[in-house]
Order: structure tokens, then sequence, then C-alpha cells
């Protein structure tokens, strides 16, 4: 598995959707596309769509956002009643055409299409097992050996579920796919539920996506959470069957999910994004009573819970940071300076807000720290005569396997430092993390059922020792 890039902000792998319609007359390409536009925050280095007409899959994959890779003509073209559509940001693989997805495949007996949300801590492994029993692969990414996976048990045994069992059964990572196999699209979430994957249904489709937020512009009616370990199989007729994977007693959400990438107004998990990050405001009003003038977030993420600080500490909210929707993804950056630009091009302070004033900044986490400099460093430009920065995260102590790409753990700013030595560091005031129970008891969830393994360095699967090490 490569972590080849050097991040200021926290990226994730990828948002898939599948759409099923009831009128075989229907072409869902138009649909998919729809639906990707809403989950683009999830991934801006390519995007693709796979639609089956007649025992057929056609494709259409390219580098850019959703509205950069389909046209008109595009979508007109991509004919069938069901299919299923990515968005990609790498953790596993070059940023590079040969890594878009969804992945095709056409052999004697089965035809498949797949995109996949996660990382397969393991890959490795299980792509050189491929490659000795003589697999060619077209990518560098861990979606095409799941997807080489499935062809190999389905040529043992021509049953798409139980080829999707026995691959399962070899993975230790993250996965929510959505996969075509001869004419039905199946939906699957690893038995650790680790990464999102919601149902919706209406009179005229089936769907499933990474978040909730991508049936609303459809007009779908949120159903569910697929549980963990499904297996939901809807077939040509859009008959629904549901299988399971092998499971433990314990899930192991995602808690990232909540804080940072997905969107505020979508269900994931079944619990309401927005909600928990309220949630979380509420926490650290509870945890750190500041006696300031104003409270600000880092925008986007960071809103709800600052809306919930000022109004259970009574610190009046305002926004003193206005983020730039225009400017494109800018953490690769060769040097410290350029890293700095970037964050002021993406934002810029409201100076009649900070002048003079005592200021609480909210942020959603804190990881390598650069980002965190130049940001209060803005706001004391600004005027602003106090810094007091609360995260909503606890403190990042080890990388994620999973699917989100930050920093090695050498970079981690909270690694073998106090919160006094981040503080200056950081240059602010004072610095204030939620604890770990004040986010268990927001998201809601058990802590046995959720992934914290970046926050605590106990993590719900195996690593292997080669991943361990190369972080060292």
């Amino acid at each position: 598995m490569e972590r080849h890039k050097v991040q200021n902000d926290l990226q994730d792998k990828c948002g898939v959707i599948g759409i099923y319609s009831y009128d075989e007359s229907v072409d869902v390409a138009s649909w998919i596309y729809s639906g990707l536009y809403t989950l683009q925050h999830r991934g801006q280095e390519s995007a693709g769509i796979s639609v089956l007409k007649e025992g057929r899959i056609n494709t259409h994959v390219g580098m850019g956002l959703v509205s950069d890779v389909f046209d008109n003509d595009l979508l007109d073209i991509l004919n069938g009643n069901v299919g299923i559509g990515h968005v990609r940001y790498s953790t596993t693989g070059d940023s590079s055409y040969e890594n878009c997805s969804p992945f095709v495949e056409h052999k004697e007996n089965i035809i498949i299409s797949m995109g996949h949300n996660g990382d397969i801590v393991n890959s490795s492994i299980l792509r050189k097992e491929l490659l000795d029993s003589n697999h060619d692969f077209k990518s560098t990414t861990d979606s095409e050996v799941i997807c080489h996976m499935i062809i190999d048990e389905y040529n043992k045994n021509p049953d798409a579920v139980e080829a999707i069992k026995k691959t399962c059964s070899k993975l230790i990572g993250s996965y929510a796919l959505v996969i075509l196999i001869n004419g039905i699209l199946y939906a699957v979430r690893d038995p650790l539920g680790m990464k999102p994957l919601s149902l919706g249904k209406s009179d005229e489709f089936i769907v499933v996506a990474s978040e909730s937020v991508a049936f609303d512009s459809l007009d779908i009616e949120y159903i569910r959470s697929l549980e963990p370990g499904e297996i939901l199989a809807i077939d040509e007729n859009g008959n629904e069957c549901s299988y399971y994977l092998d499971r433990g007693e314990h899930t192991a959400n995602c808690m990232f999910e909540y804080l940072y990438f997905a969107r505020p107004d979508s269900i994931i998990f079944d619990k309401s994004v927005y909600e928990v990050r309220m949630n979380i405001g509420k926490k650290l009003a509870e945890e750190y009573p500041i006696d300031a003038d104003v409270v600000i977030a880092v925008p986007d993420s960071a809103i709800p819970a600052t809306l919930a600080y000022s109004r259970a500490s009574g610190v009046e909210y305002a926004e003193g940071l206005i983020k730039n929707r225009y400017v494109g993804r800018t953490f690769i950056m060769p040097t410290q300076k350029d890293r700095d630009l970037a964050v002021k091009l993406k934002m810029n302070t409201i100076s009649s807000v900070l002048k003079d004033k005592r200021v609480i900044v909210l942020d959603d986490s804190v990881v390598r720290g650069t980002t965190s400099k130049t940001i209060i460093k803005m706001l004391r430009d600004a005027g602003a005569k106090e810094v007091h920065l609360l995260v909503g995260c606890p403190e990042i102590i080890s990388p994620c396997y999973y699917g989100i790409a930050m920093a090695t753990k050498e970079e981690l700013l909270a690694v073998d430092r106090t919160n006094e030595e981040i503080r200056k560091e950081i240059g602010v005031d004072s610095i204030g993390y939620i604890s770990i129970e004040g986010l268990v008891d927001a998201i809601g969830t058990p802590r046995e059922d959720l992934c914290l393994g970046c926050i605590t360095g106990e993590y719900p699967t195996v690593i292997p020792p080669e991943l361990e090490d190369n972080e060292d």
C-alpha cells in the first residue's frame, strides 16, 4: 500500500453509488451523475460511471471533477437501467487514469464492474498472490485486487454471492463496495462496518450510496444503513435479498466520518452527521469554558460544533474566517511557504470581527499542525488579542490504515508532545482537545463499536508488520 503524498488536510478514499430502475426504459447514468455530484467531497481526483444494458457494461471514467469528466453527450450514450458510479481520492495507488474506477473486467463467464470506498491493508500480499497466479493488472489500486479475487472465486464456483463471500474472507481492512456481476447489482459492507453505505428507495429506483445526501438530490427516501457484513443483491427484476459475511460481536464505525468527511446534511451509520457535530460543540463547551468575546469556526466542517458551543457557552458566534470555495486541491505543496500560501488562498479573515477580541476558534481536527499554525497567525495578524483553539477530535497519535490519508506517525503533531508544547508550537494562548469519552458520548455509539485507532493506537484489525514498520 502506497502512502506517497504529503497532506495538510485529511483525505478520504472515495464515494460510491449504485442505482437500479424498475423501468427498463430509464437510463440511470444521469441519475448516477447527480448522485456523484453530491458525493464530490469524498474524492476529486477522478470519476466514473458503469451501466448495464442487455448483458453489456458500458463505462466511462476520467480524471477530474464529475463535471469535468461527463457531459450530456456522454451521459446519453451510457444506456441502461442499472449502474454504479465512483469518485476517487487515492490512498492506495497513484493518481492516474489507469486507477480510475469503476473497474471493468470481461472474462469467459463473468462480466464485472466495481467501485470501492476504503482501504485493504493486506492488498500488497493479495496482489502478489494474484500475480503469481498469472493475473494481469491495469492499475496499482487495491480495488482491482478485489475485482480479480472475485473473478478467481467465481471461476471456481459460478455463484456470485459465494465468490464475494470467499473474497471478503481474505480481506483485512475497510470496504464499502458497489458491484455489477452478470446483470445483478451488489452492495457490500465490511464485517466491521468501517465505511458508511446506505439504502434508499422510491417508486422508481433502488439506490445505495456512501451517504444519504445522494438520495436527497434524487428525491429518494432514506431507508437504512446497510448492516456490517451485509451483501445486498438487487436482481434484474428489482428483487432484493441480503446475505451476510461472518462477523464478530462488535463493529468499528470510522469516527472521522462524523467529524470531517461526511456532509453535515447526511445520515451515516443511521445517525445525523449534523447532530453529532452539534453534540461535539456542546461537549467542548462543557469541557472548556473560556472567557472570550467571540467564537469562530474553521470552515466548513467545524461550523455546527461552533454554533453549538456558542449556544451552550453564551459566547457570541461570528464568521471570522471565510472560505474560498473556488480554490482547487492544494495539499501537495513542495515547501512550507507554499503550504502557507495555499491556506491563505483557501481562507481569509474578517478583521472587524477579530480586532482586539478574545477569540475562540474551533477546528474539527489537528493533524500535522501546519494549517493550524498558519490560521492562528492570520487571526493574530487580523488583530485578535487572544486566540484559544478548541479541537473536535482528540489528539491524533497514530496513522490510519483504513482509507484516510494522513501524515506518517513522525509527522503527527501530537506524538510525543504535551499539550503545552503543542500550544507553543501552534502559537495559541490555550488549546483544548475534546476528550475521547466526550467524543464517544457525542457520537452516541458505544466505544467498542467505533474505530478510534488514530487517537488510541489500538486498531480493530491486524496490521501487517511491514506497514507499521513504514510508519516508524
